[in-house]
């Protein structure tokens, strides 16, 4: 359904002005920073998919906020931006055409850390790939992304290529599954994620037995209980987010289904657990990065408290992690201009805070890690590596 018509809901976010803060809120006014510079955090901040976003939303905002406190960038002041693409194709095109308006009309724009979705960041890469402007996105998986040659675009996450790959040897190697029922949504993300884990379960002499669509934000999925049941599964791998996981699992079990269950990174959010109740115990989800738990210590969770009012959640780590690729490309190149940020930023290696940050010449990672978590008694536990 289109959604042209719709505004996309823009947020800027401010830091609260805090008892025991004096010191970073201080800084916002300090004298040495002159100007502004934008960057726009396009992601879903409204709908069944607005945890996330606003999750990669705040990691954005807590890294801006340390640069302001640090003195800036390049003597400016980072202002974050939220910009709501609903997780609509056709919202996130509005989104794209708004950032280049806004440029139109001289605003100083250093780059977008977006979109969340494959789908919508296809779709609005169409626009800032003629912009002078850098695009960092958190989670956007799909492969052909940086196979298009756009020459200002990066990923802080590994593809679907590399959790593909993963996945399907967790699912043979570790639970020693060879019928696997791979249930997906019909979007880039679904479809990507699984032709990439249908392909390496048959390297490894495994197959999927069931290949099964279902609906985005459904209440139910009946048809796919289903059709899991007559097939009797080893293993069931979910290729959604996790307003399907939270649906189909607890369903899955109420139905007396105790077949191992698997999902990719998209629902690897504290959603899935807290929705899904006890029927998440024993779950398996791949994700793009660590536990927030595991890489950032006290002081970055507090500092992230401080800003949201929240706790982090995964993605805070993939949000903060494409803010400061952004913010080191400017300060390489000693420049806000997109072309020579992205250059800057292909010359970048350094330890982020959820891995080495380095670059291919299309803009992918090097080195690209796939983590295996399982539901522990309420919480993401790694298993793998």
């Amino acid at each position: 359904m289109g959604m042209n018509s719709r505004v996309s809901r823009r947020f800027c976010l401010r830091l609260p002005l805090l008892a025991g803060m004096a010191a970073l809120s201080g800084a916002c006014g300090a004298p040495r920073l002159s100007g502004e510079v934008n960057v726009y955090v396009a992601v879903p901040l409204s709908g069944s998919q607005a945890n996330g976003g606003q999750t990669v939303l705040g990691g954005a905002h807590l890294r801006a906020e340390q640069i302001n406190t640090a003195g800036g960038l390049l003597g400016r002041r980072v202002v974050v931006t939220g910009l709501d693409d609903q997780a609509d194709s056709d919202v996130a095109v509005e989104v794209a055409k708004q950032v280049a308006a806004d440029m139109s009309a001289g605003k100083p724009v250093l780059g977008v850390v977006g979109h969340y979705n494959s789908g919508q960041t296809l779709a609005a890469m169409e626009i800032y790939k003629d912009l002078d402007l850098t695009v960092v996105t958190p989670t956007a998986s799909n492969v052909t992304l940086t196979q298009k040659g756009y020459r200002n675009f990066f990923r802080v996450n590994a593809t679907d290529a590399a959790q593909g790959k993963a996945d399907a040897a967790f699912l043979v190697q570790s639970l020693k599954a060879r019928r696997v029922a791979l249930v997906h949504l019909d979007d880039d993300y679904g479809n990507g994620l699984r032709d990439t884990v249908t392909a390496n379960l048959k390297t490894l002499g495994a197959e999927v037995v069931a290949d099964i669509i279902i609906q985005e934000a459904a209440d139910r999925h009946d048809a796919a209980v289903a059709r899991i049941k007559a097939v009797n599964p080893d293993v069931i791998f979910l290729a959604a987010y996790e307003t399907e996981g939270y649906v189909l699992l607890p369903q899955l079990r109420e139905e007396q289904v105790s077949t191992p269950f698997m999902a990719g990174d998209a629902c690897f959010l504290s959603a899935l657990i807290d929705e899904s109740g006890k029927a998440a115990e024993g779950a398996y989800v791949s994700g793009f990065t660590p536990s927030p738990s595991s890489v950032a210590d006290a002081k970055w969770t507090r500092q992230y408290q401080a800003v949201e009012q929240r706790n982090p959640d995964t993605y805070s780590i993939v949000g903060y992690m494409a803010m400061d690729v952004l913010a080191r490309g400017a300060q390489a190149a000693r420049s806000f201009s997109g072309a020579k940020v992205s250059e800057a930023i292909r010359r970048l290696d350094y330890q982020g805070l959820g891995g080495r940050i380095a670059y291919d010449e299309n803009g992918d990672l090097r080195e690209q890690r796939i983590y295996i978590f399982q539901v522990q008694q309420g919480q993401f536990v790694q298993v793998s590596p």
